[in-house]
């Protein structure tokens, strides 16, 4: 049976140089749900997104993915196992085709390294699903665009269709929506919400909006720590999240 929990962290504490940036964060991501991570600036969000992927080591507590022990991982057994994220500024190939992106990307499952040497004539069998994951995300009219010429949100939509590529079991997003206008934002939500039918997406995201229409769980952050959990509808009823958070506009 799958767990019912697809990450847990128990205890999670991480130390800078004698400032705690992440203090005993206790936090189950339940499989097949959107899972948000809000709070201000500073309150540890991406920290946190760091410490579970292994960017960071923590300085305390334990990981468990899919039930297993992953505190000692390293970030690339944490890819292969189905951890895939994306960060706040996009990571795409910029002088290379949204094609080409998606293309290098799916050689990643193949356990085959990429074959920047070979012709290019190599990866076309990988077309036929690079097309599909450009579909998935609204991108067939810019398919043989460079990615240095497309808008923003649009970038934004590349990078998600190369994370799509590694076929991931869990999706972290980082401030998805960061930087874009109100029609770039419509589109990424819908995208985040059909991409999330088949997997676990955990995100940090400023916009309540977004979190209020995507999230089925909010984890509010303060100072590191977890002020408050439950649904949109739980958090924003609160007192102590509207005072340290709704008042103040950030989220």
């Amino acid at each position: 049976m799958a767990q019912e929990y697809i990450v847990e962290t128990t205890g999670l504490t991480k130390h800078f140089k004698g400032f705690v940036a992440v203090r005993d964060v206790s936090l189950r991501v339940r499989r097949g749900t959107i899972h948000a991570l809000i709070g201000p600036n500073g309150a540890g969000k991406t920290t946190v997104f760091n410490l579970i992927t292994k960017f960071l080591d923590p300085s305390a507590g334990q990981i468990l993915y899919n039930g297993d022990d992953i505190t000692k991982a390293n970030p690339a057994d944490i890819a292969r196992r189905g951890m895939v994220r994306s960060f706040q500024i996009s990571a795409v190939f910029p002088h290379l085709s949204v094609l080409e992106n998606v293309r290098i990307a799916l050689q990643r499952p193949t356990g085959v390294s990429f074959h920047f040497w070979r012709p290019h004539t190599v990866l076309d069998n990988l077309n036929d699903k690079a097309r599909e994951l450009i579909a998935a995300v609204g991108l067939s009219d810019v398919e043989t665009e460079p990615a240095v010429e497309l808008p923003y949100g649009r970038k934004r939509a590349l990078e998600i269709a190369t994370t799509l590529a590694l076929d991931p079991e869990l999706m972290l997003l980082d401030e998805p929506m960061a930087g874009m206008g109100h029609e770039d934002i419509s589109r990424v939500s819908d995208l985040i919400r059909r991409v999330s039918k088949d997997r676990t997406v955990l995100m940090v995201e400023h916009n309540l909006n977004v979190v209020a229409d995507l999230s089925d769980t909010i984890t509010v952050l303060q100072r590191g720590e977890i002020l408050a959990e439950g649904s949109y509808e739980d958090v924003s009823n609160n007192s102590e999240v509207r005072e340290a958070y709704m008042g103040t506009g950030h989220a």
